[in-house]
Order: structure tokens, then C-alpha cells, then sequence
């Protein structure tokens, strides 16, 4: 097996691997890229059509790069692509593409990290394979019965597939809204199942941002203060939707996105036309029938496609030893942008705070950097 030293392996070459591996070239530190896929950015490539940013371009740049001015204000799936592709251009950092991790530990002194194409050892490793690795597939009783289609979010490109047919979308997050936007733009009959309540909050309040309004409020308040008041502006904003099956959590939403991983719903649309009636709203699926699926309120209804935007796994533990060591009960690690007690691992872009995902990445990655600059 051919063995290669080298000082740092960055594993992922999405946003956050880039990033680190940016700030490392800044500093004149070696590095090795690696990603599994053909391409950098490979699980903004797999996304859905119509997805977008609902951060703000100004606030979702990675290090050393803003955005073009020509961009949107919330960027699409295909500018996103495009402003990964141009970024490891500008910073030369030359993934190797194809190589997926087989296995990753410390023999004591070194990391070693175990290819198809090799082996590699290093100093540090830096894990930035997201946590949208893996699809999260829950099941329920009599699905095998069903005679139409389930596919997970993962495998939904457009709604423009599903003209004129009954699709469910089982889901209360961000994904789940957006995907029943573009079916009912796309002439699809669509409903929404959603399971448990989440908090609603506008892309825009106050002709604001609702990541300004969300900084405002968790970045320099106490997290209980802050969801106090997050709970106060919604209520006059948004109101109570609970009439339209959309229950508002007991918890406040910064504590439910740090604590939970459970993120606000930013409404782009969708909550409009459910208050319209264009798109159903019911409660969780109990059980499938040949034809459709019956509810935990008892009733059923006929459905010729499910869509299960039911979020995603890490699955660290494929190729990370001891993976448990360093994660929590949903499989993320427990530590961001900082040491690990392994000495030299790093993880980078396994949260979704309320405040910005890619913001937060790009606060993290120069953060990894520095540390490793202090790894012998």
C-alpha cells in the first residue's frame, strides 16, 4: 500500500473543507484534500432545483471571498456551485477528487487515514464531511403496501415531475416548506404532514433580514432573553397558526436550534397558501395503505407520491474509529472549530445555528487553522 506524510488531511470538499483549507494556504501549511465525489460541493450539486440560501450573501461568504455583486440576495443551489468552484480555484486547492475515507484513527503518534488510493499520515485531521451525509429514512407500518412512490428529499430535483399528482411531504423544516412550494407552483396537489410544531419565522421582518433580526437577538443576549423576546416578536408577527396545523414549540428557538438541532421554519411563501388553503396541512402518518396514507388523527387520504424531507445522519462512525468518543446522540460532534481530546482532530460544519450556517464556518475554519498551526 503505498503510505504518503503529510502535515494536515482535510476530509470534504464542500464549504467547509474549503474553507480550512483557504485558511491553511494563507499560512503556508500543507495540506491534502480529499473528496469522495467528482466535484467540490457535491451535496450543493445533489440539492433540490429551487433551493436558496435564506441567509444573506453578505453573511454567507467563506473567508477571503465575498460574494459578486451580481448574486442574488439569497443565492440559489446553482450560485452556491459556482461560488464553490471559483473559490478553490482562487485559493489553488486542488481536491483529490474520487478518493473516499475507508477508515480514519490515531495509532498513537500520527493520524492515519485509509483510501482505495492509499494510505496517508498526519499530523492533524480536520473531518468536514457535513452532516448531510446520509438520508435519514424513518419507515411506518404497511409501507410495502403502498403502490405509488416514496423517495427521500435527497432524490427530489423539481416539482415539475410531478404535475397533477397527490403528493405528501412529511417534514416541519425548512426543506419540507420549500419542496411543497415548488409542487404546488408545478400544479402538484400537495399537502404537508407535520409531526411535531416549529417556530415560523418571515425571511424578511421589519424590512429586515431574518438572519439581522436572529444576530440581533442571539448573538450578544442571554439564549433565554433572547428566545423571550424571538417568542414575543412572533407572536404579533406571525401569529398563532395552530388553526392550520402548525403548533408553535414550548421551547424558544434559539434554544431549540442550539440544543434540539431543530431549526426555525423561514417562510419563503409556503405558510401563505397554506392560510389559503392551496396546500393541506396534516399531522404525522400512522400507517400506509395501498392507496395512501392514514394519519395519527385517524383520518386517510390518497396520495400518488410521499416526498420525506425527514432531514439527514453524519454517519462518522463509517469511517471514524472510535467516532463515539466525539459525538452525541444524534451522531454530531460535540465540538466546533476547536480541539478535540484526540490531539490534532478538528470538526468544522456539523452545526446549523439560527445565526448562519456558512457564517459559522467561515468563524470556524480560520479558527482550525490557527490551532494547527500549534500542531507538532
Amino acid at each position: 500500500m503505498h503510505v504518503e506524510e503529510c502535515h494536515v488531511v482535510i476530509v470534504g470538499a464542500g464549504p467547509s473543507g474549503l474553507a480550512v483549507g483557504a485558511c491553511l494556504r494563507e499560512q503556508g501549511i500543507p495540506f491534502v484534500l480529499l473528496e469522495k465525489s467528482e466535484a467540490v460541493g457535491a451535496t450543493w450539486r445533489r440539492h433540490y432545483d429551487r433551493l436558496h440560501l435564506n441567509t444573506i450573501k453578505q453573511l454567507s461568504a467563506l473567508p477571503g471571498q465575498p460574494w459578486p455583486e451580481y448574486s442574488a440576495p439569497y443565492p440559489s443551489r446553482v450560485e452556491m456551485v459556482d461560488y464553490l468552484e471559483r473559490y478553490a480555484e482562487r485559493f489553488r486547492l486542488e481536491p483529490r477528487l474520487g478518493v473516499e475515507v475507508e477508515r480514519a484513527y490515531h495509532d498513537g503518534s500520527r493520524w492515519v487515514t485509509r483510501t482505495h488510493a492509499g494510505e496517508l499520515r498526519s499530523q492533524a485531521l480536520v473531518v468536514a464531511t457535513g452532516y448531510s451525509r446520509h438520508p435519514n429514512v424513518p419507515t411506518w407500518p404497511d409501507q410495502e403496501r403502498f403502490r405509488g412512490r416514496i423517495l427521500h428529499s435527497s432524490a427530489y430535483r423539481s416539482g415539475a415531475e410531478f404535475r397533477g399528482q397527490r403528493v405528501l411531504v412529511v417534514g416541519a423544516g425548512n426543506s419540507a416548506s420549500e419542496i411543497a412550494l415548488d409542487l404546488w407552483e408545478h400544479c402538484a396537489e400537495t399537502t404537508l404532514s407535520v409531526r411535531s410544531g416549529n417556530h415560523v419565522i418571515p425571511r424578511e421582518l421589519f424590512k429586515l433580514p431574518a438572519q439581522f433580526n436572529a444576530l440581533a437577538l442571539f448573538e450578544r443576549l442571554p439564549l433565554a432573553v433572547g428566545d423571550r423576546l424571538a417568542t414575543a416578536i412572533l407572536s404579533r408577527a406571525v401569529g398563532d397558526l395552530s388553526r392550520w396545523g402548525i403548533r408553535r414549540p414550548a421551547v424558544g428557538p434559539g434554544t431549540r436550534a442550539l440544543k434540539e438541532g431543530r431549526m426555525p421554519l423561514i417562510d419563503i411563501g409556503t405558510v401563505a397558501l397554506i392560510q389559503q388553503g392551496k396546500i393541506k396541512v396534516v399531522p404525522g402518518p400512522r400507517a400506509f395503505t395501498e392507496t395512501g396514507v392514514t394519519f395519527t388523527d385517524g383520518r386517510g387520504l390518497p396520495f400518488d407520491v410521499v416526498v420525506l424531507a425527514t432531514g439527514y445522519r453524519p454517519g462518522l462512525d463509517d469511517f471514524l474509529e472510535n467516532a463515539t468518543r466525539y459525538t452525541d446522540e444524534h451522531g454530531c460532534p460535540r465540538w466546533h472549530g476547536a480541539p478535540t481530546p484526540a490531539p490534532g482532530l478538528f470538526f468544522i460544519g456539523f452545526r446549523n445555528p439560527i445565526t448562519g450556517q456558512i457564517r459559522d464556518i467561515a468563524a470556524e475554519a480560520p479558527r482550525i487553522a490557527r490551532h494547527i498551526q500549534g500542531v507538532n
